[in-house]
């Protein structure tokens, strides 16, 4: 606990020492008291229970290379995570709550009649594109519209208007996987469609040359918000991928409780994301921003790192499926390290699944580049572990080098089946290849027999 006040008070640090140079290089009024509160809220909210990816670190890389605009606007731009954070705190909701209301659980615009006369907040609506009464959705730009008018509140005492137009602009820009509109804009030529608008509405004085060069901004941060998935290492962009996993599945924050199929329903939300997203959604462009050769590199890295993300899930998602099935002749919400073991945490040795796994000569080799890749990582493992995951797959390890790709993607679809209802799990088991299950239960059985063994050398005398 200590150390997580000593980590948050050198957050807090980072981010007033930015958020202050930030100010001053825009000319603004740095008001250390005023921007110290500023920074111990943005801060406090990033280091949330559920926060995983999107903390202060993350933030700060967001900002990093960036002018003191785009510095500003990384560090207030996930602020608002509604679905991460299970609502919005109590720090953060009196800068919004003139402005928004609750509706059957969902986050609405207030009607004109309702809201203050605040031209700021104004300001912000029209470079969001949204209007009072208008309902919001968590994937449709709610949680960067909220961030960004927390920002301007924050900030109005500091900097001008267009100021804060750019920096709100910058947020906006940072809503994800956004495809064309019906007539072909691209969400950046959108915003600048909106910007236009706005800018003789409010008075900012931008001209040509100028409007363009915040868009060129805006494009700048967004790309630097999702640059993981164009890492060049695909071993580290599944880091980030787990990462994200405990956000929206708050059950794995429980190391050593999380069921199976709790396990398998956030690899399956996961994976079905990874087929979902296009690499043309996660960058964007405008005019020259990036360079033509810089985004089609940026594409062709995401378009291998998706392929191997959805061919690394689909091999987890097989063997947790044999775990699932087996685990339902035990009960139904059975621990997933009931089945496989505890995690090792503080040296302490506990039996495991994968000790009792034996090395399997590869059986059908890889075929392709891409499944080199994959089964490196399945028995390697990511470039680091989680606090609820071991960072390689020894069971899915196993299953691949078995069966090989080939039969465990026609596999996969049976797999998908049971999930679904569809097909039982003894009947999914009995399309699976019979020494690969024989050989997974021995390693469960073992499990369950080193935990009898421990508890049969307890004192039985001694008293609980």
């Amino acid at each position: 606990m200590e150390l997580e006040q000593q980590e948050s008070e050198h957050d807090q640090e980072r981010c007033l020492e930015r958020l202050s140079r930030a100010v001053q290089q825009l000319a603004g009024w740095d008001d250390r008291d005023r921007i110290a509160r500023t920074a111990e809220l943005i801060i406090q909210t990033m280091t949330g229970p559920w926060r995983y990816f999107h903390t202060p670190e993350h933030i700060f890389e967001v900002g990093e290379r960036g002018d003191a605009i785009e510095v500003l606007a990384a560090l207030f731009h996930d602020l608002v995570y509604v679905q991460v954070d299970q609502g919005v705190s109590v720090n953060i909701s009196r800068y919004i709550s003139p402005f928004v209301k609750e509706i059957d659980g969902q986050l609405v615009i207030r009607d004109r009649c309702e809201l203050p006369d605040d031209r700021l907040f104004d300001l912000v609506s029209q470079i969001f594109g949204f209007v009072s009464g208008e309902r919001l959705l968590p994937t449709a730009g709610q949680n960067e519209f909220l961030s960004a008018l927390i920002a301007a509140k924050c900030l109005e005492h500091a900097l001008t208007p267009a100021i804060l137009a750019e920096i709100a602009a910058c947020i906006e820009a940072t809503i994800p996987f956004r495809g064309r509109s019906v007539d072909g804009l691209a969400a950046s030529d959108r915003l600048y469609e909106r910007l236009k608008q706005v800018n003789p509405t409010f008075g900012l004085g931008w001209d040509d040359a100028k409007l363009c060069s915040v868009l060129e901004r805006c494009v700048r941060l967004a790309n630097r918000d999702v640059e993981n998935f164009a890492y060049p290492s695909a071993a580290d962009f599944l880091d980030n991928t787990w990462n994200l996993l405990p956000e929206t599945n708050h059950d794995l924050k429980n190391a050593n409780s999380y069921t199976v199929s709790g396990y398998r329903v956030s690899l399956q939300k996961m994976e079905g994301f990874m087929y979902f997203l296009k690499p043309d959604l996660v960058f964007q462009r405008f005019q020259n921003e990036p360079d033509k050769d810089t985004y089609e590199q940026l594409i062709s890295h995401t378009h291998k790192n998706l392929e191997v993300a959805r061919l690394y899930l689909g091999s987890k998602l097989l063997s947790i499926a044999v775990i699932e099935a087996l685990s339902l002749r035990l009960g139904r919400d059975i621990p997933l390290a009931t089945m496989m073991g505890e995690l090792p945490f503080l040296g302490r040795s506990v039996a495991q699944l994968e000790n009792f796994l034996p090395s399997v000569t590869m059986l059908h080799s890889p075929t392709t580049e891409l499944e080199w890749n994959v089964l490196s990582l399945l028995e390697k493992g990511r470039s680091q572990s989680s606090s609820y995951d071991i960072k390689n797959s020894p069971v899915a390890t196993f299953i691949i080098k078995s069966i090989g790709f080939a039969a465990a993607r026609r596999l996969l679809v049976q797999a998908k089946e049971f999930f679904k209802g569809e097909l039982e799990p003894e009947a999914f088991l009995a399309m699976c290849d019979r020494d690969v299950v024989e050989t997974i239960i021995n390693g469960v059985v073992q499990v369950l027999e080193s935990r009898k063994a421990a508890m049969r050398g307890l004192n039985v005398s001694s008293r609980v």
